[in-house]
């Protein structure tokens, strides 16, 4: 199915039910030869990290910009004409479920479905056979501070993409039948997602992070509100939130900058005329992080969940970047993929030799006033005391012990996922857009890889007296949480020691 909506996820870790033996970490036994294996796979391990000049290979197509008299902002970055027949475009919009009241909750991701359902000019049918003919993808996702609605196309057809975005944004129809179907999507989506405990784990762990603000709030809001959002709230929230001043109109791939401007200048110019930005909407409004816990027992499931995060830094925040070195520092590990033992992360190497967990991964999330970071982790009962400490101690350690070659090492990781995350035209279309949104404008990989690697050593070990120590946590359980040492210790483990 070409046409879709969905709920912005995070990547899944793989998780597995075997059975760990209680550890405990307290003496730091020596692996045995025996669970080295093969001495020719540590041939290479652990090789000295590398620095490296990029000033030559970073030489990315240049990214356009332009800004429309109605505010909106248009960003394209054209592949060389032999390098793609292919292109991706989309409007980012800077409207999420944090725009939202307890009582309207869930309108975004509501608009999001409905945004689909046909405009004064196509029907449902005829937009869906429309793009299905033209072999394209048209998607949409939600966010807590962003909506988004793209297509994937050849480069034949991007005025037609364009065409239709407009189209969706400016003149859908919201009808009683067609707002009552959905209702019944969403209400079945809702419970698919109750089945994916990442996501559940994620949204008490921003209610508790970020306790009574919409913030704290998830995407897809309370049953009660989706069985009464009505025409009159979709309707207003576009009137409130889709406006010129709040959108970015992303391209890449087979696209010409002037012929793009051109035609969003001719289309897109029945937006709403509210002069409200998002930054005014979150200064009224900002997040307050709370330290606080939401704790879910259900024994019947085979494995604990739980996430420990501290308060993070908002986008354009410059602790920002030492915060993502630090997420890399810490890494990420899967006992399903059966590597980890020799990894650059001290903190994936405890959790391998010891088996103190099914999987772990660290997250570092931003916001436009705000952010979390923290560790994800899923374990059998008893492994939970020894793993919390291991997380615990791996936090801390960051600041007063870290080395210059983890450091290194971890830029290099970072690097080379941020690389790996723009690779299509889809993936570079969202990149600019989202950056747009966030920055102001697409930051050149020289930047941002120069940002990198002015984070030393010394610069993770400042960060993380600023970010962790002495600091208040948030913490998210779910499972046969009963060995889960309690709040309390949790918050004196971030104590100097």
């Amino acid at each position: 199915m070409a046409l879709a909506s969905r709920i912005y996820k995070r990547i899944k870790p793989i998780t597995s039910c075997l059975r760990t033996r209680p550890f405990s970490l307290s003496t730091h036994p020596k692996p045995s030869e025996d669970s080295i294996g093969d001495p020719r796979f540590l041939l290479h391990n652990s090789p000295k990290p590398r620095l490296y000049d990029h000033s030559s290979t970073l030489l990315f197509p240049k990214t356009h910009i332009s800004v429309l008299p109605n505010g909106i902002r248009v960003a394209t970055q054209t592949s060389p004409a032999s390098a793609s027949s292919t292109a991706s475009i989309g409007v980012w919009i800077d409207a999420g479920s944090r725009f939202e009241s307890p009582q309207t909750n869930g309108t975004a991701h509501f608009l999001e479905h409905m945004i689909f359902k046909g405009t004064r000019r196509r029907s449902a049918r005829s937009l869906e056979e429309e793009i299905e003919n033209m072999g394209a993808r048209l998607n949409a996702y939600t966010s807590r501070e962003q909506t988004t609605f793209y297509a994937n196309i050849l480069l034949d057809d991007v005025p037609v993409a364009i065409d239709i975005l407009a189209d969706i944004l400016q003149n859908s129809r919201f009808t009683e039948q067609a707002i009552g179907r959905e209702r019944n999507v969403i209400l079945r989506e809702m419970e698919e997602v109750q089945g994916q405990t990442e996501e559940v784990i994620f949204d008490h762990l921003h209610s508790a992070a970020f306790h009574n603000h919409p913030l704290g709030s998830t995407i897809l809001g309370p049953p009660e509100n989706i069985r009464t959002i009505s025409k009159v709230d979709l309707y207003d929230y576009i009137s409130t939130h889709y406006s010129g001043p709040r959108m970015v109109v992303s391209a890449a791939g087979a696209v010409k900058h002037e012929d793009i401007v051109k035609q969003v200048s001719r289309l897109f110019r029945n937006l709403s005329n509210d002069p409200t930005t998002a930054a005014q909407l979150v200064d009224k409004n900002p997040a307050i992080f709370t330290g606080s816990e939401v704790r879910v027992e259900n024994n019947d499931m085979p494995l604990a969940h739980f996430a420990v995060a501290f308060k993070g830094a908002a986008w354009a925040d410059p602790n920002s970047m030492p915060l993502m070195v630090m997420q890399c520092l810490l890494g990420s590990w899967n006992k399903s993929v059966g590597v980890g033992n020799y990894s650059g992360s001290e903190l994936a190497r405890r959790v391998g030799t010891y088996n103190l967990a099914d999987s772990i991964m660290s997250f570092n999330t931003n916001y436009r006033d705000t952010g979390l970071f923290g560790v994800y982790s899923t374990a059998m009962p008893d492994c939970l005391h020894d793993l919390s400490l291991a997380i615990m101690e791996e936090l801390r350690r960051m600041a007063y012990q870290v080395t210059e070659a983890e450091v290194i090492r971890a830029r290099n990781q970072l690097k080379s996922a941020l690389l790996l995350h723009i690779d299509g035209t889809s993936a570079v279309a969202e990149n600019n857009g989202r950056q747009m949104l966030t920055y102001g404008r697409v930051v050149p990989f020289l930047e941002l890889f120069a940002r990198i690697d002015a984070v030393d050593a010394n610069t993770v070990k400042d960060t993380a007296k600023d970010f962790i120590i002495d600091k208040d946590v948030a913490i998210a359980a779910l499972g046969p949480i009963h060995r889960l040492p309690d709040y309390n210790w949790f918050r004196s483990q971030t104590s100097m020691k």
